[in-house]
């Protein structure tokens, strides 16, 4: 009486079907030399077939999710670079003369917002850009600014920064955000230790807009 024996690979692809739920029946035969090999059109075959379909399937799918996991992180940090394009011109300061307010201490209504700050208190760039004047009798603005510097943004728009103790830049240098340019002081026709900041649409004198809603509009709250 001959003793039959399991075969390992039909078991082995058996118990794999019976995971996936496809429903085929393998069973068990006797075991000798020579064996043929399943051929491709057996159940053994189709099983494979879908195994390495799923495969495939499952290898595409975890490949797209992962591609969409770094555009979503390129989008999240490009959005975090855009919210730091522009910020405060001093981090500590009280708010004193606004955009337009009258007054016997301008030619006429004042063109800037004022910012309280002590003799020495670093003043950076709003935004990156290029400096396009700076230097002492409000670099070529008139004796009353002081010490000013005035920088070129990419968008065409002007940023002025007067009073200023030191001035740490000069006409032509590219500046970043957040970057130090000078010191705030008491320069020119100045009350007291403050810094005067302007959002201007040219270079010069006379084109100034409101900088505090300006700098809202990009995300800076004043």
């Amino acid at each position: 009486m001959s003793k039959r024996v399991t075969n390992p690979a039909r078991t082995a692809i058996a118990a794999l079907v019976a995971g996936m739920g496809v429903s085929a029946v393998l069973g068990s035969g006797v075991a000798f030399a020579g064996e043929p090999a399943v051929s491709s059109g057996s159940p053994v075959s189709a099983v494979a077939s879908a195994v390495a379909a799923q495969a495939e399937a499952q290898a595409k799918a975890a490949k797209a999710t992962a591609e969409a996991a770094k555009k979503a992180a390129v989008a999240k940090k490009t959005e975090a670079a855009a919210k730091k394009a522009w910020q405060k011109p001093v981090s500590k300061y009280t708010l004193t003369a606004t955009f337009g307010k009258a007054g016997n201490m301008w030619s006429s209504n004042h063109s800037g917002q004022d910012f309280a700050v002590p003799v020495g208190t670093k003043v950076s760039a709003v935004g990156s850009g290029t400096v396009v004047k700076a230097g002492p009798n409000g670099a070529g603005d008139g004796p009353a600014y002081g010490n000013a510097v005035v920088i070129k943004h990419d968008n065409d728009t002007y940023s002025q920064y007067a009073h200023l103790s030191r001035v740490d830049v000069k006409p032509g240098q590219k500046v970043k955000v957040g970057q130090r340019i000078a010191l705030s002081g008491n320069t020119g026709n100045s009350s007291g230790p403050h810094l005067h900041f302007e959002i201007r649409k040219t270079p010069n004198y006379g084109s100034a807009i409101n900088p505090v809603k300006y700098l809202r509009s990009e995300g800076v709250s004043i």
